[in-house]
């Protein structure tokens, strides 16, 4: 798995493990990205409408802390997609939506 740490953002990709796992040692590393946004880039595995279900325990934990988390995920149905999780195509979009979320969170919404 690969991490990389920026200022306020976290992104992990380059995971070999089945996804179900992936989700679990994500949830269970925090001290990865703790207080801070998260990116995880799925992007060059096939998944699943259904697989995208595994990543509500790290959507709750990340809403909990007040962070953004972001999937990026390509050659999928979006309107598919789990309503309370964010899924996008390109890495330029996630971060456009952190900072969207930041602004919003910084105004009060």
């Amino acid at each position: 798995m690969k991490v990389d740490n920026k200022t306020n953002t976290t992104i992990i990709k380059d995971f070999t493990e089945p996804i179900d796992q992936f989700c679990s040692k994500v949830l269970h590393e925090n001290h990865l990205y703790k207080n801070k946004n998260l990116i995880v880039d799925v992007s060059h595995i096939a998944i699943e409408i259904k697989d995208f279900k595994l990543f509500s325990d790290i959507a709750k934990h990340q809403k909990s802390a007040k962070k953004s988390f972001v999937i990026i995920a390509k050659d999928i149905d979006f309107n598919k997609t789990p309503a309370k999780l964010t899924v996008v195509p390109t890495m330029l979009e996630a971060h456009d939506i952190i900072e969207m979320e930041e602004i919003e969170r910084d105004l009060g919404f």
